[in-house]
C-alpha cells in the first residue's frame, strides 16, 4: 500500500470543524497513513487524537501551528513531533491564547459597532470551546447573520487587513515559534510559504533566518499552492538544504484540494520530512 502522509490539519481544538476523533476517522477513511494535527496556537486536541489513532493504526505527529510576525506579516510555523507539555511550548502557546484572547474581543467590538449583535458572546459559541479563537469563527458567524455571502466576502468586508474589523497584533517572535518546537523536541516548518507575498528577496530572507534558528523544513505541497509555488518552494528547498513537507491544511469537508491526503506526493528532487520523523533525527 502506498503511504499517504498529511502533515497539517486542525480539528475544533482550532478552527476546524471536526472533532478529534471525528478527524482521525476521517483520516481513516481517507487511507492517510500518518496525519499531524497542528491546530493554531494549541495542542489541546492532541491526546484525543493519539487515542483514536492508535485505534485505526494511523502513525500520529502530535503537532501545532504557530501564529508569528515577521516582517510585518503573519507567518505560521507547524510544529512536528512535539512534546505538548514541554515547558518552553506551553509557554508560547499561552501567550498566543491570550493574545487571541485580546484580539477577539476587539474585533468583538468593531463588528457590534457594525450592527452585529452580541458578536463576543456568539463567536464563542461558533467556536465551541476552542482554545484558541480565530477569524474563522469570526467569518463564519458573519456569514450565518447574513452580512456575507461566503467566507471570502466575510474576511475581504469585515476581517482581512483592509476589513471594517481587522485588528492588527503582534504574534510570536520567529526566533520564540522556532526555539519553543525545537526545545519540545520537535521539527519546525514553514506553513504553507506560498501566501506570504514577501517583495524582492523577502522570501529568501526569511527562509534565511529560519535555517539560522534552527527550521528544517517547508511545506513545498499544500492545498494553498499553485504549480508554480510548489516548484518556487522546491527551489527554496534545494537551496536552503530544508526538508519538504506536504498539508492540506485541512479544516473541514468541501475543498476537494483541503482535503485529508490529497496533498500526499511530494515532487522529486525534495527530501521528505518523514524521514526525520521516522528516524528520530530532529
Amino acid at each position: 500500500m502506498t503511504p499517504i502522509y498529511d502533515l497539517h490539519s486542525h480539528s475544533i481544538a482550532s478552527d476546524g470543524i471536526l472533532t478529534s476523533t471525528e478527524l482521525l476517522n476521517r483520516a481513516h477513511t481517507r487511507g492517510v497513513t500518518m496525519l499531524a494535527l497542528t491546530d493554531h496556537d494549541t495542542t489541546a486536541g492532541v491526546a484525543e487524537a493519539q487515542r483514536q489513532a492508535l485505534h485505526h493504526g494511523i502513525d500520529f505527529i502530535p503537532g501545532v501551528e504557530i501564529s508569528t510576525t515577521w516582517g510585518g506579516k503573519t507567518v505560521h510555523i507547524v510544529g512536528l513531533n512535539v512534546q505538548p507539555e514541554a515547558p518552553a511550548l506551553v509557554a508560547c502557546l499561552a501567550r498566543m491564547c491570550e493574545v487571541r484572547r485580546t484580539r477577539t474581543e476587539a474585533i468583538a467590538a468593531k463588528l457590534e459597532r457594525a450592527g452585529i449583535e452580541n458578536a463576543l458572546v456568539s463567536v464563542y459559541e461558533q467556536a465551541g470551546g476552542a482554545s484558541a479563537v480565530s477569524r474563522t469563527h469570526f467569518a463564519r458567524l458573519i456569514v450565518q447573520r447574513g452580512r456575507a455571502r461566503d467566507m471570502q466576502q466575510a474576511f475581504k468586508k469585515y476581517l482581512s487587513n483592509k476589513g471594517s474589523a481587522y485588528v492588527s497584533v503582534d504574534w510570536a517572535s520567529l526566533s520564540e515559534a522556532v526555539s519553543s518546537i525545537r526545545a519540545a523536541g520537535g521539527i519546525a516548518v514553514v506553513a504553507h510559504p506560498g501566501r506570504y507575498h514577501y517583495t524582492g528577496g523577502g522570501i529568501r530572507t526569511f527562509i534565511d533566518e529560519f535555517k539560522t534558528l534552527g527550521g528544517q523544513a517547508i511545506e513545498v505541497m499544500s492545498s494553498s499552492h499553485s504549480r508554480d509555488d510548489v516548484m518556487r518552494m522546491l527551489g527554496l528547498a534545494r537551496d536552503f538544504d530544508l526538508y519538504g513537507s506536504v498539508g492540506s491544511d485541512f479544516h473541514g469537508p468541501g475543498n476537494p484540494q483541503a482535503e485529508l491526503g490529497a496533498q500526499s506526493r511530494l515532487v522529486d528532487g525534495c527530501k521528505p520530512v518523514w524521514e526525520l520523523l521516522k528516524t528520530g533525527q530532529v
